[in-house]
């Protein structure tokens, strides 16, 4: 399977995904539009608060072509973030005092200089978390000693399983990652992620396979503890329930399953103005491969750049993106449908 951009697809085109999630709402199902609805909830404009985490995305570059990937990524993505451009992460986070800081990608272990950049965090004294997708552990000898080195430089972990068996998580991910997933685990558990009293962080992270919203993220977490213990002797801290957005290929996915005018009548309904309070937005700039800033990793993908005078990492200015407004458009309903929805899980 190519990524959408490798294969030529008209998806691959952020402004023409934009068009597709606007027209689908307005025009079609005839519903508010997201600033519409925020502005009913006394939110409009969105404003951001004092930054609490740093999401940098590392590289689209992953040895996974995941069928729900907002990201596109694929092994035929070639961007990579530079040491150039981790160095002028790091000049701005010595300017701060953002405590994390989250890498992604991609595989964000396949970049080359990835090991460097979590070893120069550390010494910043802040916290890593890298979202790792387990295959990579398996994927290659060169990645086998990972969760020694994770351990090593306290990294917590945040892993994405969709499932506790391999029928459903094969078919989201792609045939045999259940199995190389359960190695992985078990080789993070070897080295104290998820074992009481280690401080190593081992949180899974639970995605929807088809075109309805995640169920409890209590009930889901109480779930996949006990069966994952059960059958692999597999223990982990918690479980993250994250809502499926419409970008990149989940879009193509809900357009091609005929699920995707329903979906989006779900996420506008389930509306929670609770959950849009604590949309994780407010308080997270995300970083692109190249140093773009934005204000999530859905706006990134989307090229929906933050709105300020400051736009690129090397220029970075807390004072000046505080005064902000958060770049909001239609797929943002999928964060404050229900329990809401951030890269940690519900929000309410």
């Amino acid at each position: 399977m190519k990524s959408l951009k490798a294969s030529g697809h008209q998806l691959a085109d952020s402004a023409f995904q934009l068009t597709v999630l606007r027209q689908e709402v307005a025009q079609t199902l005839h519903l508010p539009l997201f600033h519409e609805k925020l502005a009913t909830a006394g939110l409009f404009p969105l404003l951001p608060v004092a930054p609490a985490v740093l999401q940098i995305n590392v590289g689209k570059m992953c040895n996974q072509v995941c069928r729900h990937c907002h990201v596109d990524a694929g092994p035929d993505r070639k961007e990579i973030m530079t040491r150039e451009t981790m160095q002028q992460c790091l000049n701005a986070l010595a300017e701060t005092d953002i405590p994390t800081v989250d890498l992604t990608g991609g595989a964000p272990e396949m970049n080359p200089d990835f090991r460097w950049f979590v070893e120069q965090i550390s010494l910043l004294g802040r916290k890593v978390l890298v979202r790792c997708n387990l295959t990579i552990i398996v994927a290659n000898k060169k990645y086998h000693d990972l969760p020694e080195f994770f351990r090593q430089h306290g990294v917590e972990v945040v892993s994405s399983l969709p499932f506790y068996n391999a029928k459903t998580t094969d078919r989201q991910r792609g045939d045999g990652v259940f199995e190389d997933s359960i190695k992985a685990l078990t080789m993070l558990n070897a080295v104290g992620y998820g074992q009481e009293g280690s401080g190593l962080k081992l949180n899974l992270v639970y995605n929807p396979n088809g075109a309805f919203l995640p169920g409890s993220q209590r009930g889901l977490q109480e779930q996949f503890k006990r069966v994952l213990y059960k059958d692999f002797g597999i223990v982990f801290n918690e479980l993250y329930a994250i809502t499926n957005l419409p970008v990149s290929r989940y879009l193509d996915f809900l357009i091609e399953s005929g699920n995707y005018a329903g979906y989006m009548e779900k996420l506008v309904t389930a509306f929670n103005p609770v959950a849009a309070a604590g949309v994780m937005c407010r308080n997270t700039i995300s970083v692109g491969w190249d140093g773009g800033l934005y204000d999530c990793d859905f706006n990134q993908m989307l090229d929906m750049p933050v709105a300020s005078p400051v736009q690129h990492i090397r220029d970075f200015d807390a004072s000046v993106l505080s005064q902000r407004a958060v770049v909001i458009n239609q797929h943002c309903y999928g964060c404050t449908a229900g329990s809401g929805s951030s890269c940690g899980g519900a929000t309410t």
